[in-house]
């Protein structure tokens, strides 16, 4: 007869390794980071949180939440508050960053919460200035010495890899009534530095730099709706398409959409928000170039001046 042993279970071996944190200075994680740091449901980390309780490790103090036993509960501070709230959003959208969930999360009371922000406005100004305090424009280009459209090509697609590393971002990000972050406000300023050495007025300038933006911010709104398409179906984007093929088949097979049909039996293309992106990025930077370029064709042709003769025809 063979024996095996048995399996240590899912919410042991979670417990295992948060009691290996805790023991190396790290916090006692809330149940909401322990799901989405092991991709389990609420109800195993209720019982890893249990478990630990348990053990002795930790214990639970009103107004305090979950704590590591004898450890004196120290109130966080601003940074903290933020950071917190950006995990919400980042593992669970912008609308899941509520005062009640993030006190939870925290283990404060949901009121302690306006001793360190006003309102969720202002939680989320927060949160959007500190991302864009984490990723200033780029360091190793100058836009006061460097060629323009590699400053401003380089400083949309850091802001792309922001929105791609935090999906709620572009949701929180307006330019008709924009928050006022100040490191938001040095990527525009960045901006206008790189096109001012083109000989654009300042006009020009903020409204090609808020334009680049809004274009990366208007096509980065569609990543936190194909993250939860992805997670709802289990799909990525190119798995979905290729599930759709009939579908695709009917429409274009009607006839009535020649181009498209040419374009997809033509052979394999490369199709997703990257590259849209990309192209659409181009784009943009070519039409300034040509403005540029005929801005200085203007201020270096002299003006034809069509001298009028007095004389009357005999």
């Amino acid at each position: 007869m063979c024996c095996t042993s048995a399996v240590e279970p899912l919410y042991r071996r979670i417990a295992a390794s948060i009691e290996a944190q805790i023991k190396d200075g790290g916090p006692v994680p809330s149940t909401r980071q322990i799901m989405a740091t092991h991709g389990v449901a609420m109800a195993t980390a209720t019982r890893v949180i249990a478990h630990l309780r348990d053990t002795g490790l930790v214990e639970t103090r009103p107004g305090a939440g979950t704590i590591v036993s004898g450890s004196a509960a120290t109130p966080p501070d601003t940074d903290q508050v933020v950071e917190a709230a950006i995990a919400i959003g980042d593992a669970e959208g912008l609308p899941a960053v509520s005062m009640r969930r993030l006190a939870g999360d925290l283990g404060i009371p949901t009121m302690s919460l306006y001793r360190y922000v006003q309102d969720k406005e202002n939680l989320v100004l927060l949160m959007m200035d500190r991302v864009m305090a984490d990723n200033p424009p780029p360091a190793a280009l100058d836009p006061d010495t460097d060629d323009w459209r590699a400053c401003v090509e380089a400083l949309a697609r850091l802001q792309w890899s922001m929105y791609r590393d935090h999906p709620w971002l572009a949701q929180a990000v307006s330019f008709t009534r924009p928050l006022l972050a100040p490191h938001a406000m040095a990527h525009t300023e960045w901006t206008m530095r790189a096109l001012q050495r083109r000989g654009f007025d300042t006009e020009t300038q903020f409204k090609a730099a808020v334009t680049i933006a809004n274009y990366v911010r208007g096509t980065a709104v569609n990543l936190e709706e194909e993250a939860q398409a992805e997670q709802e179906t289990g799909m990525t984007d190119q798995q979905w398409l290729a599930s759709q093929g009939e579908r695709f088949a009917a429409v274009l097979g009607t006839g009535k959409l020649p181009l498209m049909a040419r374009y997809i039996t033509e052979g394999d293309h490369d199709f997703n928000l990257d590259v849209l992106l990309e192209y659409g990025l181009q784009r943009l930077l070519d039409g300034l170039a040509s403005q540029s370029a005929e801005r200085s064709q203007s201020k270096e042709s002299p003006p034809v001046r069509v001298r009028l003769s007095s004389k009357k025809p005999g």
